[in-house]
């Protein structure tokens, strides 16, 4: 099983950024896919999740409005489209897949997005 995430970067306040998440080894259609966060010195926190089909979305009240999750799931994909990104979203992102069925999941190794000027 493989989990990799890819997009992250440094970007300006106020900027865009899209993280992808690859998911290899799984059958992707039956994991619900997440985004989680860790700032340095702080616990990881939970900014959005997808069910299986993408039929129902859940955000961080600290990104509503500003975060898209998405998946595609004839690439085994699930992306965070960040936009009006604050310096206070300055963290390592991770994806986490949850079956289903037996509640199992894996990480990916994170992405690192920096937001400052």
């Amino acid at each position: 099983v493989q989990i990799v995430e890819s997009g992250g970067g440094l970007v300006q306040p106020g900027g865009s950024l899209r993280l992808s998440c690859a998911a290899s080894g799984i059958t992707f259609s039956r994991y619900i896919m997440s985004w989680f966060r860790q700032a340095p010195g702080k616990e990881r926190e939970l900014v959005a999740g997808i069910t299986s089909t993408g039929g129902r979305t859940d955000y961080a009240d600290a990104v509503k409005g500003r975060f898209t999750i998405s998946r595609d799931n004839a690439k085994n994909t699930v992306y965070l489209q960040m936009n009006s990104l604050k310096p206070e979203d300055t963290a390592v992102y991770y994806c986490k897949a949850t079956n289903v069925w037996d509640h199992s999941y894996q990480w990916g190794q994170g992405t690192q997005v920096t937001v400052s000027s």
